[in-house]
């Protein structure tokens, strides 16, 4: 199972979760064009919608 990120009491960073992302796509299979199982999609699709929370915290503070 690829790295998750951190279950402490703060939220991932982007990079936190970009590096989650990233090593589910190659941890294990060498070349992300290799398609993801039903739980690594569902983690996939969880890790996105985490970062886009992340960026869209990032864009408010900054405005």
């Amino acid at each position: 199972m690829p790295p998750t990120p951190p279950s402490d009491s703060r939220a991932p960073s982007a990079e936190e979760l970009n590096n989650a992302i990233r090593a589910l796509w190659i941890d294990g299979r060498g070349h992300p064009a290799v398609g993801l199982t039903d739980a690594q999609r569902a983690e996939y699709q969880r890790l996105l919608a985490a970062l886009r929370a992340v960026e869209r915290g990032d864009i408010v503070e900054a405005a």
